[in-house]
């Protein structure tokens, strides 16, 4: 699997941090990533499907 380096402000690290850990969503901050990177193109797909920029 490829690493990428990206800048994030701190504040959103804090954000997801709290998010992390033993008894919470995501196991790891990659993790919590990848997850709501995969939501997001999701949710622009179905963007693109609604506009008919997508066949099905």
């Amino acid at each position: 699997m490829p690493k990428v380096t990206v800048e994030i402000p701190q504040h959103i690290v804090d954000d997801v941090n709290a998010h992390v850990g033993d008894g919470k969503k995501f196991v790891s901050f990659s993790d919590a990533v990848r997850t709501a990177l995969r939501k997001m193109l999701d949710q622009l797909d179905e963007i693109d499907r609604r506009r008919g920029r997508i066949q099905e």
